[in-house]
């Protein structure tokens, strides 16, 4: 199975209050039940807290991001106590000693630790603009391109938080491919194994990345590297309800001469109920997993749209 990885072989990085640790600058956290109570029993957390890394206290004053001459520092509200060098030299720190990590879980609109939307205020405490980004997690993001990242509010969408975890397992069997000795056949069957979730996803992705395979003039490692560029972008789209259903329709043709008229009727009537809102995309997966157990096909069983994740995590349930 694609997403057969021991909990101790994957690695997530986590803002430390996400998961209990009272690190804030009240001496809180800020709890993520997704993060505590699900994701937990299959990853193994490698948590953060930048601030008190750089030696800041337990509690301790508040800091924001301010804006001054196009230039955005982080300290004090009264401008003392500067900590942007100090933030942004240990995310450096951090980020050159984590390629291990297979995605990562920032504090939303921490002035250290979002990855989006930090609020930024003028030297007056005036409220300027949203548009922000931590100055710890643009390290981590920044030398990790690649690395699947998100913030706690946003994974509380179902949509987000599938797509998050979705990104994140596909990401580890490139690392463990990688890890293996990259060959020109495992990358060919890399990608076909993939195919499908491509197809879920960017139908433009899906054609180039094809086209990208058949070249027969670029070196392996520019290759690999082009190619897994493009398939954590395609993925990163998120997928809708009209592609899954494209998806399944084309996975549907796989059981053509096998399944019997009121098979195939039950089929076409769960990929619609799907398609128009009415079953969450479990329902026709469970049909197709079905139909394939009882006509085995090695192409289809070797897919990771169909498990690319553990199904404890009930992630297909929601849409």
């Amino acid at each position: 199975m694609i997403h057969t990885v021991a909990k101790e072989d994957l690695h997530i990085g986590v803002s430390a209050c996400l998961i209990g640790e009272k690190v804030r600058f009240d001496a809180s956290n800020k709890p993520s039940n997704f993060c505590i109570k699900e994701f937990s029993q299959h990853v193994t957390y490698k948590a953060y807290c930048p601030e008190v890394a750089i030696g800041l206290p337990i509690p301790r004053p508040t800091i924001r991001q301010i804006k001054k001459d196009d230039v955005i520092s982080v300290s004090r509200p009264d401008g003392t106590g500067d900590v942007t060098e100090a933030l942004q030299a240990y995310g450096k720190k951090v980020a050159g000693m984590t390629s291990y990590l297979s995605g990562y879980i920032f504090c939303a609109k921490s002035p250290s630790c979002g990855m989006e939307r930090v609020k930024v205020y003028s030297p007056e405490g005036n409220a300027l603009v949203s548009d922000g980004v931590g100055a710890f997690s643009r390290e981590i993001m920044a030398a990790n391109p690649l690395l699947p990242c998100e913030e706690n509010g946003r994974l509380n969408d179902p949509l987000i938080r599938e797509n998050f975890v979705a990104r994140v397992y596909a990401y580890k069997h490139w690392q463990n491919l990688e890890a293996s000795g990259l060959t020109k056949h495992k990358l060919t069957t890399f990608h076909s194994q993939y195919k499908y979730t491509v197809m879920s996803h960017d139908l433009v992705a899906y054609k180039s990345l094809g086209q990208l395979l058949a070249r027969a003039d670029m070196p392996l490692e520019e290759m690999a590297k082009e190619y897994i560029s493009q398939l954590m972008a395609a993925l990163s789209i998120k997928a809708t309800r009209k592609k899954h259903a494209n998806t399944l329709a084309h996975i549907q043709g796989y059981f053509s001469k096998h399944l019997q008229s009121n098979e195939r009727q039950e089929l076409c009537a769960q990929i619609d109920a799907y398609r128009n809102g009415l079953v969450p995309l479990v329902a026709p997966l469970t049909l197709i997993n079905h139909y394939l157990l009882q006509h085995p096909k090695d192409y289809l069983a070797k897919q990771a749209y169909l498990s690319p994740y553990p199904d404890e995590l009930r992630l297909r349930y929601a849409y």
